[in-house]
């Protein structure tokens, strides 16, 4: 596995400086170009003004890789075949030759065997509306249970089942802080409607209760939920609307499973006149910042 991670990555590593790992299926799911490559490196660039070294997780043609750098950064972001690699898809395009951005759930298993503990990313995955009947529920979930990681997100995406979520990563052992808040966000709205488990207010905090789990022996991850700034969250109103066009819209044209997030990103990008993209890019640097933070707590 060593083979896989830059040479950059494993000098921070060995010297005992401060890496944070970030995903990729922003890149090559989640923003549209050229805007998805600006945003990778402006995420790398924002770690490097804190003295922390960035870490990019993606596959490229085949190759697993914890560290990208610029040039490969561009090259993902350029491809059209690129597909989105959960855990279970990582030996698949291993053995095929497949390029393709890493979810949470792969960022924060390769990120955690590479040794890097902080992750931040825009929102997690988790369990969709209707999962009652459809068993849908993201990978994601399943991998903070397993996975001793420090995560940043904005909550759970908000086209999910917040509640249910909220529920699961509780059975799963994951522990839940609301970053500076009681209230759990809600991605593109700073309050999802349901509380935040436990509040914390400064990295130390966040530092300190990672400590103690992994002192306890506890093998799941801490979930640092930050929500977006009131004054870059969308409107409620337009929220709930565009939410419930969209939903009726990804029902009526039959996407199901892993196709349902990013048609629904789509609609709002489409539905908000791209308002919810800058949201999105706001979210997502943002928790870079505070990964950013941690990591030097650490």
């Amino acid at each position: 596995m060593d083979s896989y991670v830059s040479e950059e990555v494993s000098a921070a590593l060995a010297a005992g400086r401060p890496v944070v790992a970030l995903e990729s299926t922003i890149i090559t799911h989640g923003l549209p170009r050229p805007r998805n490559l600006d945003v990778a490196v402006a995420a790398e660039d924002v770690l490097r003004g804190q003295g922390v070294t960035p870490a990019t997780v993606g596959v490229l043609h085949g190759k697993v890789t914890v560290g990208l750098s610029t040039d490969e950064l561009r090259t993902l972001s350029l491809d059209d075949a690129a597909i989105k690699c959960s855990i279970r898809d990582l030996p698949v395009a291993m053995v095929r030759g497949a390029s393709g951005g890493t979810t949470v759930a792969a960022t924060a298993f390769l990120a955690h065997r590479a040794g890097i503990t902080v992750f931040p990313t825009g929102g997690l995955g988790g369990v969709h509306r209707g999962a009652s009947h459809t068993y849908d529920e993201s990978a994601d979930l399943v991998a903070l249970s397993q996975i001793p990681v420090v995560m940043v997100s904005a909550g759970v995406k908000s086209i999910l089942d917040v509640g249910a979520t909220l529920e699961r990563l509780e059975t799963l052992n994951v522990a839940v802080l609301g970053y500076g808040t009681d209230a759990f966000p809600g991605f593109y709205i700073a309050d999802s409607g349901f509380p935040a488990p436990f509040r914390v207010d400064t990295p130390a905090e966040v530092t300190a209760i990672a400590h103690a789990r992994d002192a306890l022996g506890i093998g799941a991850a801490v979930l640092v939920a930050r929500p977006v700034p009131t004054e870059h969250q969308l409107d409620a109103g337009l929220h709930a609307r565009v939410l419930a066009e969209a939903l009726a819209a990804a029902d009526a044209q039959g996407i199901h499973g892993h196709d349902v997030t990013p048609f629904l990103l789509d609609y709002f990008h489409t539905a908000t006149d791209g308002a919810s993209e800058a949201t999105n890019v706001e979210i997502y640097l943002g928790n870079v910042a505070l990964g950013g933070q941690i990591a030097a707590a650490w």
